[in-house]
């Protein structure tokens, strides 16, 4: 009988319970003899059965109860064999068959193949009576593949035992045979057991791999495989096509030692060898690492067997710094290339883009559209993903244009396998099918040709060039079109090619290039000059109407009559007038019409000439046929009708074209940003610039060298190479602050270099640079129709047969009206057949009338008008206020939104650590608050902790620099840093003139509701007058010796020495003090846990011995946060915080920030559920993130909105960009979408007045009443329903964002008095996860709030002074200012025996040392 005894680790047991607990269910167990755990040593010891049950099993059990179990020891005992000891560790164990198990559990996997079936009856049939016997844990039968996987207990069933059953159920049963191997991963890069958990589901359902269990805590993980089916190195990559940095471990025995000596380029102090070293050397395989700031390399000892030379090189090049394989003990050269190297010369592109292109003839290439991408992380992800594809040779993603050049092996890998391999990473792909796409093309002038062998000449010369597609030179134009692939070759090649053959080429530049069609220049000049020749004249036939209409009260219509019969003079001469307008002034509106009926459509311009065409050819006709009568009286005609009636339209043209350039402005100061030349820079060898030279920027190549000067535009988009400055971006990102740039920094195309030199490597050029890409993404956004507009379009089409259908009803019903009763025509008309006139006349004239006008007056270009123009002026108006809209359909739902959900870290907060909070506990004669942020500074401006760059960032800020001597610099990870600073004298003196120190600021309710400091209203009014404010960090001296209310339980341990030269500093947490024996206090404690509870990482700071202060750490909420979510909730919108962070992180923010309803350790999967959940209740959800982990949730809900800036605008996932990060300007968004859509409805009824008021008036509607319209009225009223749209729209042009002045109301101010003042405490609602878990009641109780609000929220005493040491930059002579110098600065020992510098005020006002005896 065999016996084992098993030691199992367990972690997480808290009380008696939990041993209680774990013995009874263990004990439980078959196979379990005994179990004993013991709760301090953390394990328990079982002794079992290894026929029944194994340790590992055991530990499994105990693990899903909640417990953390590993197997640490296990030994068996075996009577007939003697003793045998396993070892530790993942050993592979036999049962009493001999056979192995597969399985961590003891369980074995087994193949079956199984001949005979026939259908998946046959299949269900095995699966059904096999699955039911005893010791089968599972089985999966294939009839396509003929085989049976089963899973199976080998101390309850074997596998032979299996095959028998299948056998005798009628089939033909064979055991497969099966090796496995066991791989050992290690993985960098996990976090929580939820990446453990998408390891574990993802890698176990790839072929061939049996079995994968990771742990988090040695970051490595076990898989069993298939040999024959999979390889570890495949096993690898699937773990690192995750995202984790997975290598290989192998057993000791094929472990070695090698070493590689890579050069560093970049490295400035000794924080960057420290960096590098602490970061390398913890990576898998690297044994040991050295540094050498001076020689700018690096000796690395390392494991071949895990990580190659090459890889560590890439390591450190990851890290940001130029890195590069110099020497290795096996490896002489490196296949790595420099990832900023720009050696050799650059005066040819395919030399410069040899990484890219490669030297293989057999490679091609193809294009990727791909969509999910949202900054250059996901760039980076892809880029390194695709690289692993075994046959892809190079890839080149672009972010903004959203899609990737491929050059790949076509006998290895096909672009569509490509495309699916980065859709499994997450990024949806397809291959894109455009003709020539990637293609470049360029038409070029040449000069010099001849005859047809100069052509031939020139073709076949430049067709042998690398990359060229096609040639095609035109003799007689003298002109040439050249397609070449950019990553190949490029125009400047092409030219440089035929200007040696003996011509002269030079780009062929195309007016369109310039963007003039923004502007509408062609087309307002044609409608101007259109409405010059109609009013040239049209005013003369005005005046000959008004003229013969004045002269017929005094002469009969015969008297006027005739120049020849039947011809009047006020006939001839409106007919010599009317003509040019109508064939010259009109031609545009014929050639229109005459487009549009050869389409089969109706338009505008169908009604116009419609109108005037019949109006000149009837009034044409009836002069005629009286000529040819030899009538004695001209008849009444209509030419007054064509010159009066285009004077209208055409002006109204000329004005709507003039507000459409207008309403184009933003796109065209967009693509005015584009540089027009750039300066190539031909390197030697040496990467050393040895010429020169200005080309046109459609010249620049993929990969050329560019020379940026100081105050140039950026040409390209490119990483700089060489030289630091500072890039102002603000016109295409609306980031206010230069930007840095330095060697491996990304610039953009248009940006403007401020004062450095820099050296730039193209990377994108032509139509695929970021202002390219945002100018095309404005021209979709205002060219995309919104809902509402598609209702107009579909009216516009059926309006213009609509209003030939009323104006014909029109000209036969008063026709019959006419011969009914003549009198309702024209009440006078016995005077006009005195004068002449017949009675059909005056009928067909009223008839012809009222038709025309009703053709005139009708007008479908205001409704189609309506929306594109306020779209227009809409997502110009928000690109210039820095929001980028994706379109006409968002910006109109934008304002339809109900619930607005918010992502917390970098949305609602900065994303970075911050300092928030200086406490200090000591007096300031012995430590001022100058002196411990100079101390302070020096010590954390030599760690690279995010908390210590916090802080020094600060002290930087508010000192200028902190460059002094540190010496003995230690960290410790996890606790804190010791060290020695010296050498603060020029720091002090610098303290002491800082303005952001002597402009400090008192703790008003202003500022307490601007920073959102509602800890501070728990303090009394007496301790408050101790606290103040320097920029955004609230210093606290209420905790200074006799400044406390209970002395005797916050007394501060200090020998009440003044702290000297040189400081001995410790800064840490509560443990690095206790280790260093400095004393922490319970009142100390108590406020660290205080701050730690509000979501902050508390941070002590000792000097020579004495604890001096501590220090609140945080992701600072931003400033206008409170004011958005009061302005978005004040507008009926429902405000959800939705966030990964824990419950009380999140519950601290959303107290502080006004929102109600948070959802906090939300995975990012849930995100997107959680917002169909508030879509399928009914609501229109806006999604507010970084665009980053958010971008599944804001592509889920109805209006995305990502906060970005730099290429981030691109961001696919979002409808709304704001390229601020300022959380205003969602605000803004909303409120531009609620103008933008009440503009479109008020044009609307601008549109439907003029159509639905003024055909049934043209049409006479109204002529009993003695109202009626002329043609050239209804000409006019049409011409201004026009104007009035567009000019409605640009009213919009006028629209001022909120900012926040105008939110910051009194109702506003009064609200967060009453949220600090604890009123609110009840009114969060916290759910945890996806499900709504509700709250535990807050205990808060109505006793604390009424002490609250009574405590007040001024001081009870205030100074004399009404400035509050604010006046005259901390110049006031007041007491209270002199004091609060006092308290800052402290008494600062000077370099003079016996005095200390104090800043006096000087008779100028200027503040200055003075030297006073101590």
């Amino acid at each position: 009988m065999a016996s084992a005894t098993s030691v199992v680790s367990i972690e997480g047991m808290t009380c008696q319970s939990c041993v209680k607990n774990i013995e009874g269910v263990v004990g439980s167990l078959p196979g379990v003899h005994s179990i004993k755990v013991d709760l301090e040593g953390k394990c328990g010891t079982v002794i079992h059965d290894p026929k029944v049950v194994l340790g590992a099993q055991i530990a499994d059990r105990i693990d899903d109860m909640g417990f953390e179990a590993k197997l640490e020891k296990s030994e068996t005992q075996v009577n007939m064999e003697g003793q045998a000891r396993l070892p530790n560790g993942d050993v592979k164990v036999e049962n009493l068959l001999g056979e192995a198990v597969n399985c961590a559990c003891g369980d074995q996997l087994v193949q079956i193949s199984v001949k005979g079936m026939t259908c998946n009856s046959c299949v269900k049939n095995i699966e059904g009576n096999i699955g039911q016997k005893t010791g089968v844990r599972s089985i999966r039968v294939s009839l396509e593949n003929e085989v049976a996987t089963l899973i199976i207990s080998p101390t309850d069933v074997t596998a032979e035992a299996i095959r028998t059953m299948i056998d005798d159920m009628g089939f033909e049963a064979t055991l497969l045979q099966q090796e496995s191997t066991t791989v050992i991963i290690g993985i960098e890069g996990m976090t929580c057991m939820s990446c453990v958990k998408n390891i574990e589901s993802t890698v176990g359902e790839k072929p061939g791999v049996i079995m994968i269990k990771v742990n988090l805590e040695e970051k490595k993980g076990v898989v069993s495989i298939d040999p024959q089916k999979t390889t570890p190195e495949k096993v690898r990559d699937y773990i690192d096509d995750m995202g984790f940095e997975a290598t290989l471990v192998l057993p000791d025995s094929a472990q070695g030692e090698e070493t590689c000596v890579v050069s560093i380029k970049g490295m400035t102090c000794n924080s960057c060898v420290k960096n590098i070293e602490g970061t390398i050397g913890q990576k898998p395989g690297v044994v040991a690492i050295k540094v050498s700031l001076e020689n700018e390399e690096g000796t690395v000892k390392y494991n071949p067997s895990v990580v190659s030379a090459e890889a560590v090189a890439e390591m450190i090049d990851d890290m940001g710094f130029e890195a590069a394989l110099q020497t290795s003990s096996t490896t002489t050269t490196s296949k790595k290339k420099e990832k900023s190297s720009h050696e050799g010369s650059v005066s040819s592109s395919w030399q410069e883009n040899a990484a890219f292109e490669g030297d293989e003839a057999d490679l091609e290439k193809c294009f990727l559209r791909i969509t999910g991408m949202t900054c250059a992380s996901c760039v980076a992800a892809i880029e390194k993903h695709a690289r692993r594809i075994q046959g892809v040779h190079s890839i080149l993603v672009a972010l903004m244009a959203a899609k990737a050049e491929v050059r790949y092996d076509p006998s290895v890998v096909l672009p569509e396998q490509v495309a699916n391999s980065i859709s499994d990473l997450g990024f949806p792909s397809s291959v894109m099918e455009e003709s020539g796409a990637g293609q470049g093309e360029v038409d070029l002038n040449i000069g010099g040709m001849t005859c047809s062998s100069c052509v031939f000449a020139i073709e076949s010369n430049v067709m042998k060039l690398r990359g060229i597609k096609s040639a095609v030179v035109a003799l007689a134009t003298e002109r040439g079109k050249f397609r070449f692939d950019p990553a190949v070759t490029g125009p400047r090649d092409i030219i440089e090619c035929i200007n040696g053959l003996g011509f002269s080429a030079s780009l062929f530049t195309h007016d369109s290039s310039k963007a003039n069609y923004l502007d509408h220049k062609k087309e307002i000049i044609k409608w101007r000059n259109s409405f010059i020749v109609s009013l040239i004249f049209g005013v003369p036939a005005m005046l000959v109407m008004v003229y013969f209409m004045a002269m017929m009260e005094h002469m009969t219509h015969e008297e006027m009559c005739c120049v020849l019969p039947g011809l009047s003079l006020e006939n001839l001469l409106l007919f010599l007038l009317a003509t040019p307008v109508q064939f010259v002034g009109g031609r545009h509106f014929y050639i229109q019409a005459f487009k549009a009926l050869r389409h089969k459509t109706a338009n505008m311009d169908v009604l116009i000439m419609l109108a005037t065409t019949i109006s000149y050819v009837y009034s044409l006709g009836v002069v005629v046929a009286a000529m040819v009568l030899q009538q004695t009286a001209s008849p009444m005609t209509f030419f007054d009708t064509p010159p009066m009636l285009l004077v209208f339209v055409s002006l109204g043209r000329w004005l709507e074209h003039i507000a459409k350039g207008k309403t184009s402005e933003a796109l065209a100061k967009l693509m005015s940003l584009q540089a027009t030349e750039a300066i190539l820079v031909t390197l030697d060898e040496n990467s050393e610039g040895i010429s020169e030279k200005t080309i046109d920027v459609q010249l620049i190549q993929r990969g050329d060298i560019l020379k940026v000067k100081p105050g140039e535009k950026i040409p390209v988009d490119g990483r700089v190479v060489s030289g630091e400055s500072l890039a102002d971006e603000s016109l295409i990102t609306g980031e206010s602050m230069p930007v840095t740039k330095k060697p491996g920094s990304q610039v953009i195309g248009g940006a403007i270099n401020q004062n450095g030199l820099l050296m730039i490597r193209a990377t994108h050029i032509g139509s695929d640079t970021t202002l390219a890409q945002i100018v095309k993404l404005v021209e979709e956004a205002q060219t995309s129709k919104a809902p509402i507009q598609q209702l107009a379009d579909k009216i516009a089409g059926y309006f213009v047969p609509m209003v030939v259908t009323v104006s014909s009803l029109t000209l036969f019903s008063w026709v019959v009206v006419g011969y009914v009763n003549i009198e309702l025509v024209d009440a006078d008309y016995v005077t006009k057949e005195k004068e002449g006139f017949t009675r059909i006349e005056i009928i067909l004239e009223f008839a012809f009338r009222c038709a025309i006008t009703v053709l005139a007056i009708a007008c479908p270009c205001a409704l189609g008008l309506a929306t594109p123009t306020a779209v227009m002026v809409g997502t110009g108006v928000g690109a210039t206020n820095g929001i980028l809209i994706k379109g006409a359909e968002p910006l109109e739902n934008s304002h339809k939104v109900k619930s607005i959900v918010f992502d917390k870290t970098g949305t609602i907060t900065r994303g970075t650590p911050t300092l928030t909070m200086i406490s200090l506990y000591v007096d300031e004669s012995i430590c001022s608050l100058a002196q411990f942020l100079v101390v302070v500074g020096v010590a954390e401006n030599n760690s690279e902790h995010p908390i210590a760059t916090a802080i020094a960032k600060f002290c930087k800020q508010a000192l200028g620099n902190l460059n002094a001597k540190c010496d003995g610099f230690k960290a410790v990870s996890g606790f804190g840093l010791q060290c020695v600073v010296s050498g603060t004298n020029h720091l002090m003196q610098a303290a002491s003139n800082s303005e952001m120190l002597l402009n400090v600021k008192n703790l008003t309710i202003t500022y307490i509701n601007e920073y959102g400091l509602s800890d501070v209203l728990d303090h009394s009014p007496r301790q408050r007058e101790d606290m103040f404010l320097i920029g955004e960090v609230l210093i606290d001296y209420s905790h200074q010796p006799g400044k406390s209310v209970d002395n005797s339980s916050h007394s501060i341990i200090s020998d009440n020495t003044q702290v000297t030269e040189p400081y001995k500093v410790f800064i840490g947490n509560r443990e690095w003090m206790k280790q260093n024996s400095v004393v922490v206090p319970k009142n100390v404690n108590d406020q660290m846990v205080e701050q730690e509870n509000l979501g902050r990482t508390a941070v002590l700071a000792a000097i020579n011995g004495q604890l001096i202060g501590m220090m609140a750490v945080a992701d600072a909420i931003k400033p206008e946060a409170a004011l958005t979510v009061y302005s978005l909730k004040k507008r009926g919108l429902n405000v959800i915080l939705l966030t990964g962070d824990n419950q009380k992180t999140a519950t601290a923010i959303a107290k502080q920030v006004g929102i109600t309803k948070v959802f906090a350790e939300v995975l990012p999967s849930h995100k997107v559920k959680k917002v169909k959940q508030l879509q399928e209740s009914g609501h229109k959800v806006a999604m507010v993130g970084d665009g980053v982990n958010d971008s599944p949730a804001l592509a889920q809900a109805d209006v995305g909105i990502a906060i970005s800036s730099g290429t981030d605008v691109a961001v696919e996932a979002a409808d709304v960009v704001l390229i601020r990060d300022d959380l205003i300007d969602v605000v803004g968004c909303l409120d531009l979408s609620k103008k933008t859509v009440r503009r479109i409805h008020l044009n609307f009824i601008f549109a439907s007045i003029y159509n639905l008021v003024g055909i049934p008036v043209a049409a006479g509607v109204f002529r009993p009443l003695g109202f009626v319209l002329q043609p050239w009225m209804g000409s006019a009223a049409m011409a201004m329903s026009s104007v009035s749209v567009v000019v409605s729209s640009l009213m919009l042009k006028m629209y001022r964002k909120p900012t926040r002045k105008t939110l910051s109301t009194l109702e506003y101010h009064k609200e967060q008095e009453k949220r600090f003042g604890g009123q609110f405490d009840d009114d969060i609602s916290v759910h945890r996860g996806f499900d709504d878990i509700p709250r535990p009641p807050s205990p808060s109780s109505t006793l604390s709030r009424v002490r609250k609000n009574l405590q007040g929220l001024y001081r009870s005493t205030k100074p004399d002074c009404e400035c509050a040491g604010m006046r005259y930059g901390g110049k006031c002579s007041c007491t209270y200012t002199q004091n609060l110098k006092a308290r800052i600065f402290g008494t600062l020992r000077g370099s003079r025996q016996g005095h200390f510098p104090v800043p006096m005020d000087d008779e100028d006002g200027e503040v200055e040392l003075k030297f006073l005896p101590s």
